[in-house]
């Protein structure tokens, strides 16, 4: 029976993929001396935010995930940032291969709003995996499942998330809104001669501030 053995050796910020990415890199063991002819590899990446601390800073950001500071020992919990998928080329023993993280700046994830939240240090990730292994059975290829207990640590740099969102959205973010509301913005973005949305926002947030 096979057994396997999983590491990240990096994660790191590509800077000309077709949109945003993150690449791990993953060391596999196969510690039984099995040839491997491939691995239809998935993974489960998970944001553990109770295993790091936070700065003053970060509570206004964080606020919204995760309510007040005094809440957080129930509300700080482990949740899903991505599902993504490789395939391992064949190997005996060790192999490494590199698995796409693909990322957003949308707001409405919630992996986008944490990691934009924090701002400095690490972020603990646990990557899950699952799929499928092929390998020489006594009448051709067999197959048998990635075990249900293999999983990886790693502490993310938060700036390597930032490096990679410059990369493609640099000085910049952006939120979705609904279309009648971008309706209103535009409309209001005409009637008051605004040049751009920056603009156009710093001046709504500028009138709400002066109201009483």
């Amino acid at each position: 029976m096979s057994s396997y053995s999983f590491s990240v050796v990096d994660i790191f910020a590509e800077a000309y993929a077709a949109a945003p990415q993150l690449t791990a890199r993953l060391r596999i063991e196969e510690t039984s001396g099995q040839t491997i002819h491939a691995i239809a590899l998935r993974a489960q990446v998970r944001i553990e935010p109770q295993r790091r601390g936070y700065d003053e800073s970060d509570e206004t950001g964080l606020r919204a995930l995760f309510g007040d500071r005094d809440r957080w020992v129930d509300t700080l919990k482990p949740f899903l940032w991505m599902q993504t998928n490789a395939m391992v080329q064949g190997f005996t023993g060790i192999t490494e291969v590199d698995l796409p993280l693909p990322c957003t700046y949308d707001f409405d994830v919630t992996g986008s709003r944490y990691l934009h939240a924090v701002g400095a240090g690490s972020v603990p990730l646990t990557l899950l995996f699952s799929g499928t292994v092929f390998t020489k059975g006594p009448s051709g290829f067999g197959v048998q499942p990635v075990p249900w207990d293999c999983d990886a640590p790693y502490q993310l740099p938060v700036g390597v998330w930032k490096q990679m969102m410059d990369f493609y959205f640099p000085g910049t973010g952006w939120i979705r809104l609904d279309r009648d509301v971008v309706s209103t913005l535009a409309d209001y973005k005409s009637r008051h001669g605004l040049t751009t949305w920056d603009e156009t926002l710093q001046t709504l947030l500028a009138a709400e501030a002066e109201t009483p």
